[in-house]
């Protein structure tokens, strides 16, 4: 599959919800080696909604927002956090050691990555002592939001067009992330979270998938008859599979959640 195509506008429709992990990860993140002059690397920044709940944070931090989508770091500079610096970067080949960040955040980014188990000793590596890797990352993979686009795009109607290969990289369990921190010399803090949340609209989850797991087909599919037709097929598929109720649609979200602490650092007052 091509590499997806960002649409900002479609992914902030729901920007509430989809920066809620991002608040209850940084949660968890303890006082940074700098405090007052924090060295902040925003890794997958998209239209600046992380890098803004990452300055509320830490209002003094030198801070980067790093991403492949001009578009969306078009966003990030002007609704985003305008006073953050940008850098249009692949999360592949971006190397944050010689700035020697405090804090590497990666807000939904890492599905994105093919390998990324591999980025993150290179990370931590780059890293103050005491410094901190914290990331989250999709765990609803196999929910039917995205076993059904994968049996669509697979049938008849659409193997031609879409292909068969995979539409993401994905993500690994819980403990492979914190055995991948420790061996990187973090002391690790993972966990996952299932939201129930509640969309309203009449299609609400096709909706949500237009800003994040659908965006790879429509990239692919230019032809504005198909991407009509796949759409129809694949939101009536989305309606069985999550009724609309009284109040709105359920839409279970989970999430997995991990943070490092670099080892060798020095205690700050009021570090977990």
């Amino acid at each position: 599959m091509a590499a997806p195509v960002w649409d900002p506008t479609q992914y902030l429709r729901f920007a509430d919800e989809r920066t809620r992990p991002l608040h209850e990860l940084l949660a968890r993140v303890p006082a940074l080696p700098h405090p007052g002059a924090e060295v902040v690397i925003d890794i997958g920044c998209g239209p600046g909604n992380s890098t803004a709940a990452l300055r509320e944070r830490w209002p003094h931090a030198r801070l980067t927002g790093v991403d492949s989508s001009a578009p969306m770091l078009a966003t990030a500079r002007t609704e985003g956090e305008p006073t953050a610096a940008y850098l249009l970067a692949d999360a592949r080949d971006y190397d944050p050691a010689p700035v020697r960040p405090d804090l590497i955040v990666s807000n939904a980014t890492l599905q994105w990555v093919d390998g990324h188990l591999a980025l993150l000793p290179r990370w931590a590596d780059a890293l103050e002592p005491g410094g901190v890797l914290a990331f989250q990352v999709p765990g609803n993979f196999d929910a039917p939001s995205h076993t059904l686009l994968a049996d669509l795009r697979r049938s008849a109607r659409w193997r031609d067009a879409l292909g068969t290969g995979a539409v993401r990289a994905g993500v690994h369990p819980p403990e492979r992330y914190l055995d991948a921190l420790a061996a990187a010399g973090c002391r690790p803090d993972v966990w996952e979270t299932t939201y129930s949340t509640l969309l309203a609209g009449p299609e609400p989850v096709l909706e949500w998938v237009k800003g994040s797991a659908l965006r790879p087909v429509l990239t692919r599919l230019t032809d504005p008859a198909d991407r009509a037709a796949f759409l129809a097929e694949y939101g009536r598929l989305l309606r069985e599979a999550y009724p609309a109720g009284p109040y709105g649609t359920v839409f279970p979200f989970r999430r997995i959640f991990a943070v490092g602490v670099k080892q060798g650092g020095v205690k700050q007052a009021g570090a977990k």
